[in-house]
């Protein structure tokens, strides 16, 4: 297992064009990497990352917009990104109310960016090789406990 060395924070990230910069608080409580058809398409890669935060530990300034979609899961997914250039940003089931995922790429620092797993490998790319070891979902898992768990491990001195 890699061990995660966290930047001090307060961090700041923003989309691409400048319009929009956030301000992260806090530790995020895990960091993933998802391989389904619908991060492929919207990261124009083999994958996307997830960093899951509180809402109460980010700032945005900036306007966003935002469109809703169902995910491959079934789950009505809400997106954030900016009106402008169309970084997206954040991410989050219609359902989550203190939570929201940010897209880790838009951080102004990415070198500390180790996953804690991966899902949905089902989907992913043949040439994505998932490291021996690494905790991987075929699709959705049930819950996100043991990517939290692994998290928390990683990121432990």
């Amino acid at each position: 297992m890699n061990k995660v060395t966290l930047p001090e924070f307060p961090i700041k990230g923003g989309c691409q064009c400048g319009k929009i910069r956030y301000t992260l608080k806090a530790p995020p409580s895990m960091l993933y990497c998802c391989h389904c058809t619908q991060c492929q398409k919207q990261s124009s890669s083999a994958f996307g990352q997830s960093m899951r935060i509180r809402l109460v530990d980010i700032e945005v300034a900036g306007e966003m917009a935002r469109c809703a979609r169902q995910s491959a899961s079934g789950n009505t997914l809400l997106y954030d990104f900016c009106s402008s250039c169309g970084t997206r940003l954040f991410h989050r089931r219609e359902a989550y109310r203190t939570d929201v995922n940010l897209k880790p790429g838009s951080l102004d620092d990415t070198s500390w960016l180790i996953p804690a797993g991966h899902i949905w490998t089902g989907s992913k790319q043949p040439w994505v090789q998932i490291p021996a070891g690494d905790i991987a979902y075929e699709s959705q898992p049930q819950d996100y406990s043991d990517l939290m768990a692994r998290w928390r491990d990683m990121i432990s001195p």
